[in-house]
């Protein structure tokens, strides 16, 4: 797959949602890796990421961090009560100051949750061979569902999602089981979602590619980064 011409994905985002979220803005970054199930290097700059936060953060100022209040009024505009269904990043947060620490998956997720935790937005990587153009971030419409990952089934309606031909596959909640990254994903596309601005943006998908090249072997021929508004 290194080398090869990448398959085209066409993200935009649904007016609907638009209007919902106004400030919303996603950072793009598409590349051919080399999904591993372990490296130490990298959970020693994930542990190091944990040990700022918990030095710096305590649970009750979650709700305050402009990333994360702006995608609970984000989820209760488009249709869904944001303390039964958290971003993906507070979830995160709330994991670590409660003392669980992270599970560690495969490279690529374990780089997807360190981004997350950096930038403080929801961040989802998707296999790309399991989508079909084109990718809408849209609203959940009324019976939609996906398998979570791990998960019983997510009722999508209300929430933002993004979907293909297929349906709903993922989420700034949780994301679906169809397009998650295994060990044989050779082609991903991760999504920084900011409901707060692209303004951060940048600098987010330069240290997801940074981090996609070191520890996931990223090639630099197939790396393509965009932002989205």
């Amino acid at each position: 797959m290194h080398g090869a011409e990448q398959s085209s994905v066409e993200l935009a985002i649904a007016p609907a949602l638009r209007e919902a979220a106004p400030l919303l803005a996603l950072g793009v970054v598409r590349a051919s890796v080399q999904v591993a199930e372990h490296d130490e290097r990298l959970q020693a700059v994930i542990q190091q990421c944990i040990h700022g936060i918990v030095q710096t953060l305590a649970l009750p100022q979650l709700p305050d961090l402009p990333e994360i209040r702006e995608l609970r009024k984000a989820f209760r505009a488009a249709g869904k009560e944001p303390s039964r269904y958290r971003g993906s990043q507070e979830s995160l947060f709330r994991r670590i100051l409660q003392g669980k620490g992270l599970f560690a998956v495969n490279t690529v997720v374990d780089i997807n949750n360190l981004v997350s935790l950096e930038s403080r937005h929801s961040v989802g990587t998707y296999d790309v061979a399991q989508l079909s153009n084109p990718v809408i971030f849209r609203v959940g419409r009324p019976g939609e569902s996906y398998q979570g990952i791990g998960k019983d089934p997510i009722d999508v309606a209300g929430l933002p999602v993004f979907a293909d031909r297929e349906g709903p596959f993922g989420s700034p909640h949780r994301d679906s089981a169809r397009a998650r990254i295994t060990l044989s994903t050779r082609e991903i596309m991760m999504v920084i979602i900011s409901f707060s601005g692209p303004h951060r943006l940048p600098e987010s998908m330069q240290r997801a590619v940074d981090l996609l090249r070191t520890y996931s072997g990223a090639d630099t021929n197939t790396i393509k980064t965009a932002v989205v508004e």
